[in-house]
């Protein structure tokens, strides 16, 4: 199939040169600076061996070396670089990220790797996890994990459970009669390559904060269990038709293992949230869009599974009402925080401007279920992104049209390794429309939202014409919004870290085009602003 060439402008010029080129030429995050490795003598001279062999062998180790600590939860973001203590039994699990390859690396040089790491984590008890007096809630079910609510006096987490490769006890007959299908274990790859895709966005405004990650082991608690009935009987009376995918904690055995990763607590999730102002339907979709974009800008990223059960919404202030605002923006009156949950599916590359370096991405190609699925809206958006692998347009192929693993497409067979930002745009579609579809509030404020950003979801929708310009990235959905006076320049400044300040601070040193040039935008999404030049002079 051609690739499209011909270019088009769309929406509103700038009157704002700077807000024309916001997201075009930014900077990634910084490098972490690597520990410099010791150099060594390849050949030693033998009577310095034989000198430093006799001073060790006259120390007293009982005397001089103090007994080993207890093994302490350690952050993903702190990682020790010597070697770790040794730890009390059971012994703690080895997690070794393995390179995730595609089926096809021999005939692909565009393969996915992650880098070959171990990691010693702490092995708990679900007593351990929720002893008496916490309180232990399910709230959600992600792309493979259940996910938890913790609170004790000491504060909230959220905790994310990712049943290992280890054994449950089998199915009762009554279990196998209600169409029970149990969610299958997943590999260390699957595991680490999220994990690893979390600790890149740690610093970036909107994504979840991780706190810790451990092993849970062992037969489940009595308050694990019942949060777990009750969740799946309110389930059952919100949609009777659907499944159970994940196996009732009664079956776990003493050697069940589970990842569990720890977050710090967001919030409430946006399907549990009522949507009742105007002002929530801006704060809500921006919140997401500039996260997306410089998620985009320093990372590369692509959330790939972004439905309503992963934003998470969170009262940080109260309501400001039309009277006493002083911008005559449209973000950031409702008093709301969004963040985003769940990289499960998600693709990133923290040193992508680097040679020689792999992105981290969920190859999908190996379970083609999720597109010829349809148990609920999102399958849509999955099938979405998939046809545009394949064709580069914003046709919609059916369920049947994927049945090919590693299908050619557009730039040969398909490797969810590849950079496709226009899969940020399809999710931000679907939360458009899923948030006007569950507006509770005035149909008439409703109404006026719809008219003022008639122009702005032209270009969105996703079964627009091909003769329409449409969005190629979260990166162009912000700028529209910055040129149509929605968001103002100062409001995209970090919050969270050093190393997110501020957005714009960093265009002056780092900005090399001309005040006046355009960057055209294609008129079909493919190609937007997907192979930029970000140091173009």
């Amino acid at each position: 199939m051609s690739k499209q060439t011909s270019l088009r402008k769309y929406g509103k010029q700038s009157r704002k040169p700077k807000a024309d080129r916001l997201f075009v030429e930014l900077p990634q995050t910084p490098v972490r600076n690597q520990p410099k490795p010791v150099e060594v003598d390849d050949e030693p001279r033998k009577d310095e061996l034989e000198a430093l062999t006799n001073k060790i062998s006259s120390i007293h180790i009982e005397d001089d070396i103090p007994p080993p600590k207890e093994p302490v939860r350690r952050s993903p973001r702190r990682k020790e670089q010597h070697a770790p203590l040794p730890s009390p039994q059971p012994e703690p699990v080895k997690l070794q990220t393995p390179t995730i390859l595609s089926p096809l690396k021999s005939k692909i040089s565009d393969t996915v790797e992650v880098e070959e790491t171990d990691e010693e984590l702490q092995i708990l008890s679900w007593s351990d996890i929720c002893p008496p007096g916490d309180k232990i809630v399910k709230i959600a079910e992600a792309s493979y994990a259940e996910v938890y609510r913790v609170t004790n006096e000491r504060g909230t987490s959220i905790i994310k459970v990712i049943r290992m490769e280890s054994p449950i006890k089998a199915q009762t007959k009554a279990q196998q009669k209600s169409g029970l299908v149990d969610e299958e274990p997943h590999s260390e790859s699957d595991l680490m390559g999220e994990l690893k895709i979390s600790e890149w966005l740690a610093d970036i405004p909107g994504f979840v904060v991780y706190k810790e990650r451990y092993i849970v082991q062992g037969k489940a608690c009595k308050e694990l269990l019942e949060t777990h009935q009750a969740f799946h009987k309110k389930i059952k009376r919100q949609d009777p038709g659907r499944l159970q995918f994940y196996p009732s904690p009664s079956r776990y055995l003493e050697g069940t293992k589970f990842l569990v990763v720890e977050l710090g607590d967001a919030g409430i999730a946006l399907e549990d949230f009522q949507l009742e102002s105007v002002d929530q339907l801006w704060d809500i979709f921006f919140h997401v869009a500039i996260a997306l974009a410089r998620a985009e800008v320093h990372i590369e990223f692509e959330h790939r599974d972004l439905h309503e059960g992963n934003l998470c919404i969170r009262r940080t202030g109260k309501p400001i009402p039309k009277e006493d605002r002083e911008r005559s923006s449209c973000f950031g009156f409702s008093g709301l925080d969004v963040t985003i949950l769940d990289y499960g599916l998600s693709r990133a590359h923290a040193d992508y401007q680097l040679e020689d370096t792999q992105p981290i991405a969920y190859d999908l190609e190996r379970d083609l279920s999720i597109f010829s699925s349809e148990h609920a809206p999102q399958c849509e958006v999955y099938r979405r992104m998939r046809s545009f692998m394949l064709r580069g347009d914003r046709t919609c192929l059916p369920p049947q049209s994927h049945k090919i693993a590693y299908e050619e497409g557009i730039d040969g067979p398909i490797i969810w390794a590849r950079h496709e930002p226009y899969t940020n745009v399809l999710w931000l579609a679907y939360i458009y429309q899923w948030m006007i579809k569950h507006f509770k509030g005035l149909k008439k404020e409703l109404n006026a939202f719809k008219r003022l950003t008639k122009e702005f979801w032209t270009y969105l929708d996703p079964d627009a014409d091909d003769s329409v310009p449409g969005f190629g990235s979260a990166s162009d959905v912000v700028r529209f919004a910055l040129e149509s006076g929605w968001i103002e320049e100062d409001q995209l400044m970090g919050v969270r870290d050093e190393i997110e300040k501020s957005i714009l601070s960093i265009l002056t040193d780092h900005d090399r085009r001309g005040l006046d040039e355009e960057v055209p935008i294609e008129s079909s999404p493919r190609r937007s602003p997907r192979r930029r030049q970000r140091n173009a002079v």
